[in-house]
């Protein structure tokens, strides 16, 4: 009896104590993680729509938001955000409705307390889409390579399924494939996208096709009389001695001819000749014009005339030279002897800077500098000016020097 007399004197005082308990924990929650605002735009999406629907109207594509949050779930937001606002179309048909935009807040993100929406509704019509059945046609743009025809265009499937808004299908007058053809010297099998254009030929936007693209054929062949022919380049003479050409390049490198007598072409090799190129004397580049040799009865369709690039290169070889071996940094009152006194220098490079090289053109040479009385092995070094010579080896390797003091006699 006595303890619940005295729980009865003290429930006031233990009721006291646990709300103020619970207002101090609160407050030490709320001080460590304190309540912001924060505004934040977030996608809208279209939930439970129908096919055969479809919405008119533009659409916002995100909802503003401004919220109130823990710190912590505003700083979880910042990096990846979860919020999604909505519209439902539910058992929607045709018609003008006012949806109300609703937000999906994830439960682990609770508490938060949205203070501003926009929007929050949106005024949308909503219209049925058609489907109707249009033929399809191809039409080929450009025109082929000189001297070339077409026939038999053809594509698969006859017909394309277009799909949309009312009023976007019925604008819909033609349904239409554009084939390239410019320039083409063979046949064309190609995928080539469809287009929904409207009476006056503009792109009807907003509308589906099925299929979306159709294998297009389209053959080309030459015209009778007509032959592309490989240019052969004729020669005459030699390059310079010591020079050999490494290509020479017809450009164009094949021309189109033409015979009012289609038997007279047909009966031409491959290849056409051009008038003789003189190659006396040439030792470099050479770019020239020259006319190409036909037979009489065939012409050339356009220029007569291709230009000409030759690359002629000096031939290449080896050989080995005898040279002296220079002293060069020898301290003064001092002599040297060198054992051997010359070397074999093995270079290579273009024929005819070879056959003209001078003593001057390659030394060989020993550095003496800061080397004191006694005997020493010294690898000499090559010198050699002209740039395209490349020195490949000397014979012997290493060379003995023994100094002496005196001078030489």
């Amino acid at each position: 009896m006595k303890p619940m007399r005295w729980l009865a004197r003290n429930l006031t005082s233990l009721v006291l104590s646990l709300l103020l308990a619970f207002v101090i924990w609160i407050s030490a929650v709320t001080s460590a993680n304190p309540n912001v605002e924060a505004e934040l735009s977030i996608p809208l999406e279209i939930r439970q729509q129908s096919s055969d629907i479809a919405i008119v109207d533009p659409l916002p594509q995100t909802v503003d938001l401004k919220i109130l949050a823990p710190e912590s779930i505003i700083q979880s937001l910042e990096e990846d955000n979860p919020l999604v606002a909505y519209i439902n179309l539910t058992d929607i048909s045709a018609g003008t409705y006012r949806f109300l935009v609703q937000v999906m807040i994830p439960e682990q993100l609770n508490p938060i307390r949205i203070l501003e929406q926009n929007p929050e509704r949106l005024e949308l019509k909503v219209s049925d889409l058609i489907s109707k059945q249009l033929p399809v046609s191809i039409r080929a743009e450009g025109e082929p390579a000189i001297g070339y025809q077409t026939s038999g265009l053809s594509w698969d499937g006859n017909s394309v399924t277009v799909t949309g808004l009312d009023s976007k299908v019925q604008e819909v007058a033609d349904v239409v494939g554009l084939l390239d053809i410019s320039d083409s010297t063979g046949s064309i099998s190609r995928s080539i996208t469809l287009e929904a254009r409207n009476a006056a030929g503009e792109i009807v936007e907003g509308v589906t096709l099925q299929p979306e693209a159709v294998l297009v054929n389209q053959s080309i062949s030459l015209q009778g009389g007509y032959r592309n022919l490989a240019v052969n380049v004729t020669t005459q003479g030699v390059v310079e001695p010591g020079y050999r050409f490494t290509s020479i390049t017809p450009a164009p490198p094949t021309v189109m001819v033409f015979s009012e007598d289609p038997q007279l072409v047909e009966g031409l090799p491959g290849y056409v000749n051009t008038k003789p190129l003189n190659l006396n004397g040439v030792d470099g580049y050479l770019e020239t014009i020259l006319e190409l040799d036909l037979p009489e009865g065939v012409t050339v369709v356009g220029d007569p005339t291709v230009l000409i690039q030759v690359n002629v290169t000096a031939l290449e070889t080896s050989m080995v030279i005898t040279r002296e071996i220079e002293v060069i940094g020898l301290l003064p009152g001092l002599n040297a002897q060198v054992s051997p006194s010359q070397v074999s220098v093995r270079v290579s490079g273009p024929v005819p800077v070879l056959e003209n090289l001078t003593l001057r053109d390659i030394r060989v040479v020993v550095d003496l500098t800061s080397l004191e009385v006694g005997t020493h092995t010294l690898a000499p070094t090559v010198e050699i000016l002209p740039t395209d010579i490349i020195w490949e080896d000397v014979s012997p390797a290493t060379v003995e020097i023994v100094i002496l003091e005196g001078q030489e006699n």
